[in-house]
């Protein structure tokens, strides 16, 4: 073994598993947080003293207004996605099978492998383009990030207009071109992009501002509304409202209120019965809303949902099967290389499936009433079809029905088990890539393959409906891997139309979580590990009450007079090796007066909000909260903002400007009180005092998130700059 592995390939193999361990271990300064702590100072207090009863319910009234609005655009999405993929899918699945059907007889079946390859790689190839080359955090699920965003980390371009065209775009070829990859978790980014978007009135992108909906230019109102646009992706996908709520309170908002979740569910009402209406009239069918969802299921008999109650510990087991958690990531990170990296799965993807199914011999009858959409018969007799076909010939949403509802008989235990076992590993290989693509579908049809064919096989002991355990081993799989337990459990009841099966479901995604946990974190969490992202987790580390303010604090800080020079702010600013973003505000004795936002400044500074313009009238009119909102959220860079010299002697009164009432704590506090106050309260900076109420330290998210339990106890992790 040693003279087959040359040196440097030691030092690459290195190389990659120290980056690995590095990136576990890090946290990164790029990423800054969002401010959901509203800043009380003078001008905001002013504005919500002038505003009338009549005037909070019209804000109330248009709250639900732009949630109508994000359920409408994200059906509309989630139908324009739908309608694409199914067509671009159909056209590829038919001109191959009648392909294969000519060159059956003809010989030479290498061309239709060929011809599947490079329709797979084609499709995938514009998709990761569009990803690689203009917008790289298009790429994956999304959910992470928006998690991270719901969690009050700024992330860099996610709800942006550009990103929302390339995932829509890129999942449409990701899904088109074969991979093992699903639509949900983009429409869920997506359903969160167009969320930021409409509440905002505006569009920075396009820089079209529509003068409506200024009030919630901030970041506690930009973050409600991207959880309801988070749930209708969710809604839209599954055709499940409730579901919807319970994922976005689960999964990703970490800030929630009981009238928040009215809106929400109401924007998950709007986004599934948007897309169901115009599906309904695509399909010729106006009026009828029968279709659940983006990932339509189908719907279980009431005769075939029954369990018994020996069957409970066989779901327990299955629940602990389901704890699977691998993707491979390779660290490419030129784009070329990216794009043909998606290219090669897309390929290696085609002809595995063709391999699989040419080497097959599992040939069932074709019924009167049969369902699948592209039969294939290969070498099988007239009148039958190849039942792997069923499984890879097909986009993986109709794979998952088909292993739901196909009666038994349909597949025998060869074909499910080579498929699981080569899906598992495609699907492992595919999430790493450089495209949009969602997680939850491929896990449900691993899962689904795999739980029929423990229902097979467990037929031989005891009567069992393989499409039950489909389903239970479908649940099984994707529990096991996202870690979702009450929002998965009401998503899958309510895709499948029959609630029998809530307790069994609730009990396999509890065992699988309990399982995974002990292992390894979710897939989600991992990969927010993976980009060094300072996520507050609900709770401070058990054994971390030994730690205070004192040592957790970043110091010494550096703070503003009421009164400051304007030379000296612009120079704090300036200052590249410490980029700050709060400053307290202080009496000559270093006595917490308030705290001022680095936005806040260079407004200021852009407006000339000067003491001695102000006293000779230069100053055209007096500095409005409208002007901190028409600058949100792109403030301009300090750079940008030119001073002159005499104006760098003036001063500037922060007084109006900053926010009186801060919170504070004294610096012996533990540190899981301060993490509880600074978590719960969704705030950005926290001001450290001593006995006197002196200024001697500020806690950010990232002095709390660097602390976290690990195998020998309580360890803090590294903070990188780049």
């Amino acid at each position: 073994l040693e003279e087959e592995i040359t040196p440097e390939e030691v030092k690459s193999i290195l190389h990659q598993f120290f980056f690995y361990i590095f990136f576990l271990k890090t946290l990164h300064f790029v990423f800054q947080s969002l401010d959901y702590d509203n800043s009380e100072n003078q001008l905001f207090l002013e504005e919500e003293r002038r505003m009338s009863h009549m005037g909070f319910r019209c804000l109330e009234i248009r709250r639900w207004v732009i949630c109508g609005l994000i359920g409408f655009l994200t059906g509309l999405i989630a139908c324009m996605i739908d309608i694409a993929v199914e067509k671009l899918a159909g056209y590829k699945y038919f001109a191959v099978k009648l392909n294969i059907e000519k060159y059956t007889e003809l010989g030479g079946l290498s061309i239709s492998l060929i011809l599947w390859a490079v329709l797979n790689s084609a499709f995938v190839m514009f998709g990761a383009i569009a990803v690689a080359f203009v917008e790289p955090i298009a790429a994956g699920s999304g959910i992470p990030q928006i998690k991270c965003f719901l969690n009050g980390v700024k992330i860099p371009r996610v709800v942006r207009l550009k990103t929302l065209v390339i995932k829509v775009f890129g999942v449409i070829c990701s899904v088109a071109g074969g991979l093992a990859v699903g639509k949900e978790g983009p429409m869920i980014h997506s359903g969160a992009v167009v969320a930021a978007g409409v509440s905002q009135g505006r569009s920075t992108s396009l820089k079209k501002d529509f003068k409506i909906f200024e009030y919630f230019r901030r970041d506690t109102e930009k973050r409600d509304f991207v959880s309801a646009g988070a749930a209708a992706g969710v809604s839209a996908a599954f055709g499940a409202p409730v579901g919807g709520v319970l994922f976005s309170l689960e999964e990703g908002a970490s800030f929630w209120n009981q009238m928040l979740t009215w809106r929400i569910f109401f924007a998950s009402m709007v986004s599934t019965f948007t897309l169901n209406f115009f599906l309904s009239i695509y399909h010729g069918k106006p009026g009828e809303l029968s279709s659940p969802g983006l990932i339509n299921f189908g719907r279980f008999d009431s005769d075939s949902v029954q369990y018994n109650l020996y069957e409970i510990p066989l779901f327990i087991i299955m629940g602990a099967l389901g704890e699977g958690n691998v993707t491979l990531s390779l660290y490419i990170h030129r784009p070329c290389l990216q794009v043909m990296e998606a290219m090669l799965v897309a390929a290696v993807t085609a002809t595995v499936s063709f391999a699989m199914i040419y080497f097959s011999n599992d040939c069932q009858p074709l019924g009167q009433d049969n369902t699948e959409e592209y039969p294939l018969q290969l070498f099988c007799a007239d009148g039958e079809y190849n039942s792997m076909a069923t499984a890879f010939f097909n986009t993986p949403e109709r794979s998952v029905r088909s292993l739901f509802h196909n009666p038994p008989g349909t597949y025998n235990p060869v074909t499910l088990g080579v498929f699981t076992l080569a899906y598992f590993f495609l699907a492992v290989w595919t999430y790493g890539l450089t495209v949009s693509a969602g997680v939850f579908i491929p896990s449900l049809l691993i899962g689904a393959a795999w739980g029929r064919l423990f229902g097979i096989l467990l037929s031989f002991i005891i009567w069992a409906d393989p499409g039950k355990y489909a389903l239970i081993g479908a649940a099984a799989q994707l529990g096991g891997i996202v870690r979702m337990t009450l929002s998965l459990t009401v998503i899958l009841v309510e895709a499948t139309g029959n609630v029998t099966y809530g307790f069994p479901i609730m009990l396999v995604l509890m065992t699988a979580k309990i399982v995974g946990d002990y292992f390894i974190e979710g897939l989600y969490d991992i990969h927010i590990k993976l980009q060094s992202v300072p996520f507050l987790h609900s709770d401070a580390p058990p054994t971390s009450h030994w730690l205070t303010a004192r040592e957790v604090m970043s110091s010494p800080v550096t703070c503003f007079n009421r009164v400051e020079k304007v030379g000296r702010i612009v120079d704090v600013l300036s200052n590249t090796s410490t980029i700050h973003n709060g400053f307290p505000v202080v009496a000559h004795t270093r006595k917490i007066c308030g705290l001022i936002l680095r936005s806040q400044l260079i407004v200021l500074l852009k407006h000339k909000v000067f003491v001695e313009r102000a006293s000779s009238r230069l100053s055209q009119r007096k500095l409005q909260l409208k002007d901190f909102r028409d600058a949100y959220p792109r403030f301009p860079p300090i750079q940008s903002i030119h001073v002159s010299q005499d104006e760098r002697e003036c001063m500037m009164d922060l007084t109006e400007f900053m926010n009186p009432t801060p919170y504070t704590v004294p610096q012996e506090t533990s540190l899981p009180r301060v993490f509880k106050l600074f978590r719960a309260l969704g705030l950005r900076h926290l001001v450290v005092v001593d006995n006197e109420n002196r200024v001697v330290g500020l806690v950010t998210r990232k002095d709390l998130a660097r602390y976290h339990v690990g195998k020998d106890g309580l360890e803090e992790l590294h903070l990188a700059q780049t």
